[in-house]
C-alpha cells in the first residue's frame, strides 16, 4: 500500500510568463534549481483536501500573489497580498546582489557572511509564506523555501 503522504505533493509548477520579471543568469539558474528541487521533493497539502498530486500555477495579479492549484478532486485559486513580503524581498535582493558580486571578487569570509545573511532572509521569507498560507495550504520548510525563491522571481523587476 502506498504512503498517503506521498500524494500530498506538487507534480507540476508553471510560472505565469506575463508575471515573470527579467532575470540575470544567476537569478534564472536559481529559479530553475528551485523548480527542479520542488518537483524532486516537496510536501504540499491544500486544507481540507484528501490527496493529490497537484499542479500549481504561480503568478502576480494586481500586486497579489496568485496560486492556482488543481488536484484530482480539487481546484482553487488563492490570492495573497504581496505587501507583507515587500521589504523582506527588497532586503533579500540587496543581499543576493552583494553575494553574487562577492563570489567574483571577495574573500571567503566575506562570501560566507553574505551567504549567512542571504539564508537568514530566505528562511524568514519561507516562514512568512507558510504563515500567509495558513488555513489554505500546508507545506514543509523546504517546499516553502523553494516557493519563496519563485515568488522572488516574480517580484524582481529589472
Amino acid at each position: 500500500m502506498s504512503d498517503p503522504k506521498a500524494l500530498q505533493r506538487l507534480q507540476s509548477i508553471i510560472i505565469d510568463d506575463a508575471s515573470l520579471a527579467s532575470a540575470s543568469r544567476d537569478q534564472e539558474h536559481e529559479r530553475q534549481v528551485a523548480i527542479f528541487d520542488l518537483l524532486e521533493e516537496n510536501y504540499f497539502q491544500p486544507e481540507g483536501e484528501g490527496s493529490g498530486p497537484y499542479d500549481l500555477t504561480i503568478g502576480l495579479a494586481d500586486n497579489r500573489l496568485l496560486l492556482d492549484i488543481i488536484g484530482p478532486s480539487y481546484e482553487r485559486r488563492h490570492l495573497l497580498s504581496m505587501s507583507p513580503f515587500k521589504s523582506l524581498i527588497r532586503d533579500y535582493f540587496m543581499v543576493c546582489d552583494s553575494y553574487y558580486d562577492a563570489i567574483r571578487n571577495a574573500s571567503p569570509a566575506q562570501i560566507e557572511a553574505l551567504d549567512m545573511g542571504r539564508r537568514g532572509l530566505h528562511n524568514e521569507g519561507s516562514s512568512l509564506l507558510r504563515e500567509r498560507l495558513g488555513g489554505k495550504v500546508t507545506t514543509d520548510l523546504d517546499t516553502a523555501r523553494r516557493l519563496f525563491t519563485l515568488i522572488c522571481a516574480l517580484y524582481r523587476r529589472g
